[in-house]
């Protein structure tokens, strides 16, 4: 047990979901018992009030059913409850219950119980206020001196104060300057009302000059009061705090002075009761909730002070006495004498934990048990830890326990070979085409019996799954589990992959969380037609190889017509959002060519052909099939895809600010017209109106048309994705890179699978390959130390990064290869690979220039026909 835990007494949970908040708590003798112990008054937001008399059998038992004394709903919710002395004729002490429109006095009382039931308590309502206006909070005391009473003081949401004197209302009075209500309290011994208002002053207002003040029914200043009838409201004193008040309290510790505390939200304000400042205390924490209380030394104040981080802090004047840690975040905090045990300190959290408690220690009754005094076998201790280190040795090294953990759960993925023979596409047309969809079943077993495993089913955009979220209570062991969806093309552009994941989580016996996965590959007919091969196109592409050529029959059985010896050598394929592609098998030379008239339509027609054709020789048995790319790399035409990304880029930017200021503009001309609105004598419109309706309809324009460009975004990111996988494929080919030079690549080039304002592909991309070019293909040490800038924005232009491209290509047909680690990088500056020099340094007037790309790159197309023509574009003769 720590010794800054405090000690937990006695403590109830109270209803459910309830709320609560700083004036839900009183602790007071409610009923007015012979013994004059308190009780425990607690309201809810609910409406539900509960009276508790604790009576713990031991120290730190929960709420039994007898120390409830009474609970009651009151239907309406509960503000504060305070008890005090609010019945004319008598003296005895009556509990006011505040509403949002109404003030309630009750009396509490006990009748004595003859059988083994108890006492039974009861409460009967003495009077009631119905208000006018909606209830704040409220403060009470003997307001103007009178003696054997307690008045009432209600703030407010509007900022006025309703006075009541007992059974009757007294007057009202607003505030002046209010805008927010905030803490309200009464000073007994300067006969005035204290609060903290929305300009974050302390403001006191004296009794005698809100009694002898305006009326409240005429808060206007009208020209008969500026000329002197009546008296206004005048503040005593104020005091600018400078922060938002949580509670304010008075306090006296003598007969000749008294204080008047002030929690705010990062300091303790302790003010004279004319407003000067006696101490501050600066807290390191949040506070909740505060309550001064009767110091052990004279002219000291001792304050009990919770916060957020679960603790009570007890402070003497600005010195830390003590501080305990609690169970909950209190929101309010009393003080009472309960069973005769005086200072027991009760709080409230916001969800209804009432815990009565104290500070200090409880002796320890333990005592350490005897030690055997058995002799000690070293040889059994020597043969136990000799095992013990066999086992640990055996658990590093071998990794059959890790083999066993990973297949708790085995997941595999079939695609159906035919079409769906109905779709289950969401959309059945894209276009003008149908849209099929093709049924994917993924199947899962378990060694083990596994709780809430979770299935997620993920395809590339704009594809999408009928159901892609699946959630298992239970699997059983040893039993298949099979899920069929379906997966359809969801948009009218094409998905820069036909590769789909299927990815499951569940946590082993120890708690640890495990993941398992499997890919699937769907079917080019899910997205393509077979179509009239075209003999003209704009974008064309050569892949070698170094086997004969396959009939495309063959390669495609459900794209041809076996009666057509024609498509033997050449085949054409429509996209369903309606593009085509074609594809030629040279009769006397191992090649295909791919063409379309969008270039980025190439890639998944170019992908499919060099998958088919590896499996077609895999099958035969062949090993040594290769693919490869000799034509000139289409820098250009990805560059125009980049450019047409980007500049959608620019155009969202450009909506989003314009956008930005006609609401600006609407919200500015809204504030006139309510101005005008809410004078007496309103002036004229001045086509205010107009201006507004005009306005609006230009966010509304602005708002379509941002969604439209996001839109727009989506697809083009999709098609630069395409092609950004399509120069990839071809850069590999040509320098017959290796899987793990490929993989650098394509973590250089598609680092993020979503695009966006904030952090986009070209400013990513450019990073990273100005990264590349800084460390495995840098020409020089001085490169490698160059350092890369730390923050991404957006570019001004894509010149930078084309440049960048540009010499990536550069470098790799000059010998330079992809690796990660910095000493191969650093060979590579010294001998390249391949037999190839090293590129030789810039003179410091030659890298001014480079650093000009309009004076070393006037025109891309120029550099790829020219510049890298040379190094990796042989001739090509034309297919038969």
């Amino acid at each position: 047990m720590s010794l800054f835990k405090a000690r937990d007494w006695w403590s109830a949970v109270l209803g459910e979901k309830e709320e609560f908040d700083q004036g839900c708590l009183c602790v007071a003798d409610v009923d007015n018992s012979c013994s004059g112990e308190d009780k425990i008054v607690v309201g809810s937001y609910m409406g539900y009030l509960r009276i508790f008399s604790p009576h713990p059998v031991k120290v730190g038992d929960g709420a039994q059913a007898e120390d409830l004394l009474l609970e009651v709903h009151l239907r309406d919710p509960i503000l504060q409850v305070e008890v005090g002395r609010f019945v004319s004729g008598t003296e005895l002490l009556h509990l006011a219950v505040l509403h949002a429109r109404k003030l309630c006095v009750y009396s509490v009382s006990g009748t004595l119980g003859s059988v083994e039931h108890g006492n039974q308590y009861q409460v009967k309502l003495m009077y009631e206020h119905h208000l006018q206006r909606i209830a704040c909070n409220m403060t009470y005391g003997s307001f103007g001196g009178v003696k054997g009473r307690d008045l009432i003081c209600i703030q407010s949401m509007d900022g006025m104060l309703m006075l009541f004197e007992q059974e009757s209302y007294a007057f009202g009075r607003f505030l002046p300057g209010f805008l927010l209500p905030g803490p309200l309290t009464y000073s007994s011994r300067t006969d005035s009302f204290i609060t903290v208002s929305s300009c974050r002053q302390v403001e006191s207002y004296k009794y005698q000059v809100l009694a002898f003040a305006t009326d409240a029914d005429k808060r206007e200043d009208t020209e008969q009061q500026k000329l002197g009838a009546g008296k206004r409201l005048v503040v005593d004193w104020t005091l600018n705090i400078g922060e938002q008040a949580l509670d304010i309290c008075v306090v006296s510790f003598s007969q000749s002075a008294s204080s008047v505390l002030v929690l705010g939200e990062r300091n303790f304000f302790c003010l004279k009761d004319n407003g000067q400042i006696r101490f501050m205390k600066k807290l390191g924490f949040s506070p909740s909730c505060f309550l001064p209380y009767c110091a052990v030394s004279e002219g000291a104040v001792s304050t009990l002070i919770g916060n957020h981080s679960n603790m009570l802090h007890i402070y003497q004047d600005v010195t830390l006495k003590w501080a305990t840690q609690l169970p909950h975040v209190p929101v309010a905090v009393k003080v009472g004498c309960l069973q005769g045990l005086k200072g027991v300190i009760v709080t409230l959290s916001d969800n209804g934990h009432l815990q009565c408690s104290y500070l200090g220690t409880d002796p320890s009754l333990f005592q350490a048990p005897k030690v055997d005094s058995r002799e000690i076998n070293y040889e059994e201790l020597d043969v136990e830890m000799k095992e013990l280190q066999k086992i640990i040795r055996d658990v590093n090294t071998s990794p059959g326990p890790l083999a066993e953990k990973e297949g708790f759960l085995s997941i595999f993925a079939s695609v159906s070979s035919t079409l769906d023979s109905v779709s289950q596409a969401a959309s059945h047309a894209v276009g003008a085409e149908a849209v099929p969809s093709v049924t994917v079943q993924v199947m899962m077993q378990s060694r083990l019996a596994l709780q809430k495993t979770k299935l997620s089913i993920y395809v590339e955009s704009p594809l999408a799954a009928t159901c892609d979220r699946f959630i298992f209570d239970s699997l059983e062991p040893e039993i298949l589990k099979t899920i069929s969806l379906s997966v359809f093309l969801k948009g009218n552009y094409l998905p820069s992959e036909l590769e789909g994941t299927a990815m499951a989580s569940y946590s082993m016996p120890t708690g640890i969380l495990r993941i398992v996965q499997c890919k699937f590959r769907l079917p080019l007919k899910l997205i393509c037609l077979p179509h009239q091969p075209s003999k003209t196109a704009s974008h064309k592409l050569t892949i070698d190889t170094n086997k004969p050529p396959i009939s495309l029959l063959s390669l495609f059985p459900g794209f041809a017509n076996q009666s057509d010896d024609d498509q033997a050598n050449v085949l054409g394929f429509r996209f369903i959002t309606g593009s085509q592609v074609t594809v030629l098998a040279s009769k006397t030379s191992q090649r295909y060519r791919i063409q379309s008239e969008r270039f980025e339509d190439l890639w998944l027609i170019t992908k499919e052909l060099t998958l088919r054709l590896q499996e077609h020789f895999e099958k035969q048995g062949t090993k040594d099939f290769t693919c490869s790319f000799s034509g000139c790399i289409p820098l250009q035409e990805y560059f125009d895809v980049i450019d047409q990304h980007f500049e959608l880029r620019l155009n969202g930017e450009k909506v989003e600010e314009l956008l930005s200021e006609r609401a600006i503009q609407f919200r500015a001309i809204e504030r006139r017209l309510l101005t005008r609105f809410k004078d007496k004598t309103p002036a004229p419109l001045q086509h205010l109106d107009t201006l507004l309706d005009g306005t609006y309809k230009q966010v509304i324009a602005l708002a379509d048309a941002a969604e439209e460009n996001h839109s727009n975004l989506l697809q083009s990111f999709t098609r630069l994705k395409s092609a950004t996988h399509l120069v990839i494929m071809l850069i590999g080919l040509w320098q017959k890179l290796s899987s793990d030079q490929t993989a650098i690549l394509e973590a250089a080039f598609l680092p993020l699978q979503r695009d966006s304002q904030e952090l986009g592909w070209e400013e990513t991309v450019d990073a990273a390959v100005a990264h590349l070019l800084k460390t495995c293909l840098s020409k020089s040490s001085k490169e490698q130390a160059l350092n890369l800038s730390s923050q991404l924005t957006i570019p001004k232009d894509t010149s930078r990064l084309k440049k960048h491209i540009t010499l990536l290509c550069d470098r790799l047909a000059k010998g330079g290869r992809l690796c990660l680690s910095t000493d191969a990088a650093a060979q590579q500056t010294i001998v390249m690979p391949g037999g190839c020099a090293t590129i030789p340094e810039l003179d410091p007037e030659e890298r001014t220039a480079e650093q000009d790309s309009s004076s070393v790159f006037p025109d891309q197309r120029h550099l790829a026909t020219q510049t890298l023509k040379p190094e990796f574009s042989p001739p090509v003769t034309f297919l038969e």
